[in-house]
């Protein structure tokens, strides 16, 4: 059966297919420990989401949607895999995560040392591969995206400790976490075809906003709101506050809020207290108001895109933020 991303990629199935070639280039290196790794990288690779967005935002902010992309397009997409793949590796370290995907992390087949290296490695191609061409737009760009990864990352980290996040603090977070990733792409896509700085930003703006309903989407997933994806449950096991529990806790009685913090804090082993929580939120209809948010964040990314003139590209891109947010997994 063909994935719905088979159609969504169409207009730019020759430039996905290039940059494979490309990107397997980039990560090519003389130490054989190290080559071995960069291999197993490439061969579990996602569904390439990241590059699509670049790709098809490139096409649709282009003079020419149909003609051929610029090189600094495919050296764009490249630079946000290799450190948003650098990233992964340091977090799985952090995580002590044995598994990504369902295929071993790095640092359980390598130990630790080595997946810290390895991330250092993929973050100093990236680098390397844009200052060899000058690219320090898009250096520019996703720098910008890595560091805000970081602090989101840490602001989570702080805030988890005392369960006291609001709304305002949970979609800083996101839009640090996740958000900047997506935005970085779009942004990239626009200024790789020499977009100007408005639509570069016009660009980011609609990146964020698909990101924020994507994350929004994700945490949907922790209350078994689809059969497949991550395991029910595993935001509350870790303690993350995440908009359904947020908005839920916003609705209770003093009382009510106490008896359910208590059961975050304390459920390690306890499965019951996992339900407990899931089925709190239910009955207070945080999941229905975080899918109202996560369709607002939509809407507004459909509004931004809507400004640029209709092509093949901008058809795939709306299907895509679709797909983000009606995915199972």
């Amino acid at each position: 059966m063909a994935h719905p991303l088979d159609s969504i990629q169409a207009p730019i199935a020759a430039e996905m297919a290039e940059f494979e070639v490309k990107f397997r280039q980039s990560m090519q290196t003389n130490v054989l420990l190290l080559d071995k790794i960069m291999g197993y990288i490439v061969r579990r690779k996602g569904k390439q989401v990241r590059p699509m967005f670049v790709f098809l935002t490139a096409r649709t902010v282009a003079a020419d949607p149909a003609g051929t992309l610029n090189p600094a397009s495919f050296r764009g997409a490249a630079l946000i895999e290799l450190l948003h793949t650098a990233t992964l590796v340091h977090d799985d370290v952090v995580d002590e995560s044995n598994y990504r995907r369902g295929f071993f992390s790095i640092n359980a087949l390598w130990k630790n040392k080595i997946a810290v290296l390895v991330g250092d490695y993929l973050l100093s191609r990236g680098l390397q591969l844009a200052l060899e061409h000058d690219d320090f737009d898009l250096l520019k760009i996703v720098n910008r995206a890595v560091r805000e990864l970081s602090e989101g990352e840490l602001l989570q980290i702080e805030k988890a400790r005392r369960l006291d996040i609001t709304e305002d603090v949970y979609f800083d977070i996101i839009r640090q976490k996740t958000a900047s990733l997506i935005a970085s792409c779009t942004a990239v896509g626009a200024a790789s075809v020499g977009a100007s700085k408005e639509v570069v930003e016009r660009a980011r703006l609609f990146g964020e906003k698909v990101g924020m309903a994507f994350q929004i989407k994700d945490d949907l997933f922790d209350y078994g709101t689809a059969e497949i994806g991550k395991p029910v449950g595993i935001d509350i096991k870790e303690k993350k506050m995440t908009l359904p529990l947020i908005y839920a806790l916003q609705q209770a009685s003093w009382i009510e809020k106490r008896r359910v913090i208590f059961n975050v804090k304390n459920n390690a082993g306890h499965r019951d207290r996992v339900q407990q929580v899931i089925d709190f939120v239910k009955k207070s209809g945080g999941l229905d108001y975080a899918v109202r948010t996560m369709e607002r964040y939509r809407d507004e990314a459909l509004a931004i895109l809507h400004e640029f003139p209709a092509s093949a590209a901008r058809t795939s891109l709306e299907a895509l933020i679709n797909y983000t947010i009606e995915r199972e997994k």
